[in-house]
């Protein structure tokens, strides 16, 4: 990888806006804990703007109390896990 800057767009939502864009770009009409959107457009100045991520906090909490993590803690994982998706890391079988 380059030296160039690579920037992301961080996105705190809830339920029911992570519900509609899933339905929208997925075809999934339930919320989840993190949507990627890739975008990799370079920029004028030779930056790459690389994606979107949105993050949905309903779900982080009720994650959090699931896994035993904060608050805090599960929204970091989770947009680390988004930031993972824009680099090209997706789970088994999913389709990409």
């Amino acid at each position: 990888m380059s030296n160039q800057d690579i920037f992301v767009s961080l996105k705190f939502s809830h339920d029911k806006e992570v519900q509609e864009l899933n339905k929208e770009h997925l075809g999934k009409d339930v919320p989840t804990d993190v949507l990627s959107f890739k975008m990799d457009e370079q920029r004028e100045d030779g930056s790459l703007y690389l994606g979107d991520i949105i993050v949905n906090m309903d779900q982080a909490k009720r994650q959090a109390k699931e896994y035993g993590n904060t608050v805090e803690e599960e929204l970091a994982q989770l947009a680390e896990h988004g930031v993972l998706h824009l680099f090209g890391v997706h789970h088994e079988g999913d389709e990409h």
